[in-house]
């Protein structure tokens, strides 16, 4: 399983999470620059995701939606800020009302960073999500940001063989 450890501090209102991945830099950047490819592992297993806008750059929009075993649509949005590609990005993550992607304002928005380090043998992941409050960092844990994410994460491997 790729993700090897998971903090979260609530006095920093910080989630991280870090990953190892058996393969380069290069190959690991191209899950996160490809919508199809990312539409693969974004989500856990049972709730496909599905890009509706992916601009990967600064200033770009990418908007999506995951879908639950009922049928249910779950509806996000990540605005890019900074692009390095291929070492990382950092974007707002945010929930949204609905198929329009508009901000969802009773659910937290967290700046992430996302940076992909050459290992001996692979590429270390950090994914590091910033909260604007220790309560909206609880909120997301409270709704199985940690497990959802860990889960999402550990599908990277498979697709990086294949």
């Amino acid at each position: 399983m790729p993700v090897t450890d998971v903090q979260h501090d609530l006095d920093a209102r910080t989630l991280t999470i870090t990953a190892d991945f058996a393969a380069p830099v290069d190959r690991v950047w191209e899950v996160y620059a490809d919508p199809r490819q990312l539409e693969r592992v974004w989500g856990p297993p049972g709730y496909p995701a599905t890009f509706v806008d992916h601009d990967l750059k600064p200033g770009g929009r990418m908007t999506y939606y995951m879908t639950s075993p009922e049928g249910e649509k779950y509806y996000s949005y990540w605005n890019v800020l900074e692009v390095h590609e291929p070492t990382g990005f950092d974007f707002n993550d945010g929930f949204a009302l609905d198929d329009t992607f508009a901000p969802n304002p009773d659910l937290p928005e967290a700046l992430n960073s996302y940076s992909f380090a050459e290992t001996d043998g692979g590429t270390r992941a950090t994914f590091v999500g910033t909260y604007a409050s220790a309560e909206d960092l609880q909120k997301v844990l409270d709704m199985g940001a940690v497990e959802g994410s860990t889960l999402a994460i550990n599908q990277v491997d498979d697709l990086l063989a294949a």
